[in-house]
């Protein structure tokens, strides 16, 4: 992400193969695998591939690839079922890892073939001109956690459980005196004899007892040391040990006040992890819940990454306003210092969601977009697994799929970091209705057997031609290819950004409706510039619903004009280059240095890129 650097914008696309391929359309809520299907590695065939390297993604995040805790057996493996206190979904959580060295069996044709059938995906990505992420989950692992491939790695084989923490430990253990009562470690899945848990009410066979757990303890993943977590906690997953007390403070391994400190033996743990999947040709990896991870260990297993590939791409799932993190300023700042390539824009996703949610403007992005290390090293999502559907029913204010449109174009256009397209998001996907663990909450489930109603469209038999989308689908995923073409040009991969709002807040022609006293509800507007190829663009985005914004003028004081290294009367040819309407632009300079740019009309939900030549 070096401006100066040549190398393709990282344009990254999200898909959990449980889903992607997956054309079974039962969708029976808490279905089973034999139910309702699953997607495969061999799904993401040629066909697939192709089509999303032509539509301009860089990278593949497979979400969710990771061997995880399930309900599904596959005893004839060696793989039996998990006990259902500790599932999430049928399926399981992809974030419960039961082994950090395999895959999980469900995407193989061949279930003991996994790992060859899903370095075939890794070479037939790589022909295609795709590089793979998968998820590194330093964080925390399944309770069950048990490696089948790599049994000499396991986690806390050789802990000393008599202490809750010792920087030589791989978990946290309760002790007798912690929160809770004391053993055995009871989960919240069960209550006065009954299930609680939405998956032991379909599976039964509950006791809200652990077998593995039940002479000692393990804190969990979202930092919770006692012996009764409850439903909200990640009560599935323990919480591994970096050598930072998360519950005293203490800091036991090497930082630059205390270099000599032993490197605890979970980093080299993790960094065998990394090491591994390197080998089998992953390119990088999206690192959930980076923040509640030291920076130290970050800085020091991603040199080592990059020793053996140079290359390797780190994108850290990072929130600085989590009470969970490694305490010691902004985390993004520190984990970007500690060599990481981007970390998530959280602050500007909530800005955008609660300009259509209420009470935000456009204008509060500019309070959370940060220095330029944030601006530019910041990757940008308007979906992801976590996040609502774009379409979902309530959610962005109702408007539905068409919201994508500007939201997606506003963001992606900022900075040089990642954006990341999630696996439905470009056909609408809405999330309707309750599919299993997560019930009706407007996110696609990551948690169950599914299959997405309208992505199912576009992959139409696995030949991914789109063949049963309707025309406003069509329309859309169109509009998607043309956003990640254009944030791929100079101006966007390596030029510097100027945000205009500031300067027209008080400009009544700035997209002012009747009622309000300033500008900078509904429309943002931005440069983006890179002085080698000369490449200059204004981006002008108008959010509302239903408004045509009309006569709508763009100030850009002088140190904008200065900015894009122009005169004030210099002649430019003005170049509309995303939307589908076209409007008439015009820009004129004055003697005082400014310059403004006049729209005759910028329809609601719509993003103008104007090349300015």
């Amino acid at each position: 992400m070096n401006p100066n650097d040549s190398t393709p914008r990282v344009r990254i696309y999200q898909l959990l193969p449980r889903l992607f391929g997956n054309v079974n359309e039962t969708r029976k809520p808490n279905g089973t695998l034999a139910e309702n299907g699953v997607g495969k590695f061999a799904d993401i065939n040629d066909a697939a591939l192709v089509a999303l390297r032509a539509m301009g993604f860089t990278h593949l995040w497979l979400t969710g690839v990771l061997r995880q805790a399930t309900a599904t057996d596959y005893a004839a493996l060696g793989l039996p079922a998990d006990d259902p206190d500790l599932l999430k979904g049928l399926a399981g959580s992809p974030y419960a890892i039961k082994d950090c060295y395999d895959v999980c069996p469900d995407y193989a044709v061949q279930p003991a073939e996994r790992l060859a059938e899903f370095r075939a995906l890794l070479e037939r990505a790589r022909a295609a001109g795709l590089q793979v992420i998968v998820d590194f989950a330093a964080n925390h692992v399944a309770r069950s956690y048990r490696s089948v491939m790599q049994p000499d790695a396991d986690f806390g084989a050789d802990d000393d459980r008599s202490r809750f923490f010792d920087p030589q430990n791989n978990f946290f253990y309760l002790q007798r005196e912690s929160p809770g009562g004391g053993p055995p470690l009871r989960l919240p899945t069960v209550l006065d004899g009954q299930p609680v848990s939405p998956t032991c009410r379909v599976l039964g066979k509950c006791d809200g007892l652990f077998d593995g757990e039940r002479e000692h303890g393990r804190a969990t993943g979202n930092n919770v040391a006692s012996w009764a977590p409850e439903l909200r906690d990640w009560y599935e997953t323990a919480k591994l040990n970096y050598g930072y007390d998360f519950v005293g403070g203490a800091r036991e391994y090497p930082t630059a006040e205390q270099p000599g400190k032993p490197i605890p033996d979970t980093w080299w743990k993790m960094d065998g992890v990394l090491a591994y999947w390197q080998a089998l040709g992953v390119a990088g990896f999206r690192c959930d819940m980076a923040h509640l991870v030291p920076p130290e260990f970050w800085a020091w297993a991603i040199g080592r990454a990059r020793a053996r590939n140079e290359g390797a791409l780190f994108l850290g799932e990072a929130y600085d306003n989590d009470p969970m993190k490694v305490p010691g300023g902004n985390v993004l700042a520190a984990l970007l210092a500690a060599g990481l390539d981007a970390v998530y824009d959280d602050p500007s996703y909530k800005v955008l969601k609660g300009i259509y949610d209420g009470p935000q403007w456009a204008n509060d992005l500019d309070g959370v977009l940060g220095d330029d290390t944030l601006l530019h090293r910041a990757l940008r999502y308007a979906e992801n697994h976590d996040e609502v559907r774009l379409a979902g029913a309530g959610q962005w204010g109702g408007v539905g799929a068409a919201v994508g449109r500007p939201v997606a174009a506003l963001l992606y256009g900022l900075g040089r970091g990642p954006v990341l397209v999630y696996s439905g998001q470009e056909v609408g996907e809405p999330a309707h209705g309750a599919e299993g663990f997560g019930g009706d909450n407007a996110r696609t489930t990551i948690f169950d057997y599914w299959s997405m109603p309208e992505l199912v469209k576009w992959v139409n038999g696995h030949r991914y031609d789109g063949g049963r989308l309707s025309p406003g689908q069509k329309a859309l995923r169109e509009f998607y290819a043309r956003l990640l073409a254009l944030v791929g040009e100079p101006a966007f991969r390596a030029g510097e950004c100027f945000r205009l709002n500031y300067a027209n807040q008080t400009n009544e022609r700035f997209g002012r409706l009747p009622g309000e006293t300033a500008s900078g509800h509904w429309l943002y507007a931005y440069l983006r510039f890179d002085a080698a190829s000369g490449q200059r663009f204004l981006v002008l985005v108008n959010l509302h619903a239903s408004a045509t914004l009309r006569d709508v003028q763009v100030r850009l004081p002088r140190e904008a004009v200065a900015f894009l290294q122009l005169a004030a009367e210099s002649r430019l040819r003005l170049s509309e280059r995303l939307a589908e309407t076209r409007t008439k632009l015009g820009l004129a300079g004055a003697h005082d240095g400014t310059m403004t740019l006049d729209v005759e009309e910028l329809p609601p939900l719509t993003a103008f890129y104007v090349e300015m030549k």
